[in-house]
């Protein structure tokens, strides 16, 4: 079922200062940043070759990320990307191995333009899981 790491994602609580680190510091290319409403976020993604590390920042105080910040407040990784061929298939196959799906259960759009879903943190290890479709 799983393909790729398509991103790790870190949340930030300053995505300017943290894009200046990346930048000035590590050299990164980091792609302009951009707000997504829809999960409460702006992200910008920095292309490490085979992957990316997407930065997170809170979009307005009902951000879902808010909490994290709250918890980690110098911020730290949030959840892991990974590529499925087909999310709606992904999805049920978890979900009838007893896996939770976070929401509604329907895939939303993410950063790429492509369908989302998350998975419970408690089901896997305590990492939270999201899964884009390739």
């Amino acid at each position: 079922m799983l393909g790729r790491l398509n991103h790790v994602a870190v949340v930030v609580p300053d995505l300017a200062a943290a894009v200046a680190t990346y930048r000035n510091t590590l050299g990164a290319r980091v792609t302009e940043p951009q707000a997504l409403p829809e999960h409460g976020v702006t992200v910008v993604f920095i292309d490490v070759g085979n992957t990316k590390i997407e930065l997170l920042e809170p979009l307005g105080e009902a951000s879902p990320i808010a909490a994290f910040l709250d918890k980690n407040p110098s911020g730290g990784i949030h959840h892991v990307c990974y590529e499925v061929d087909d999310i709606l298939a992904a999805r049920d196959q978890l979900k009838a191995g007893g896996a939770r799906v976070l929401g509604d259960g329907n895939p939303k759009t993410g950063a790429h333009g492509k369908p989302v879903l998350f998975l419970h943190p408690k089901d896997f290890f305590g990492t939270l899981i999201e899964l884009e479709q390739a």
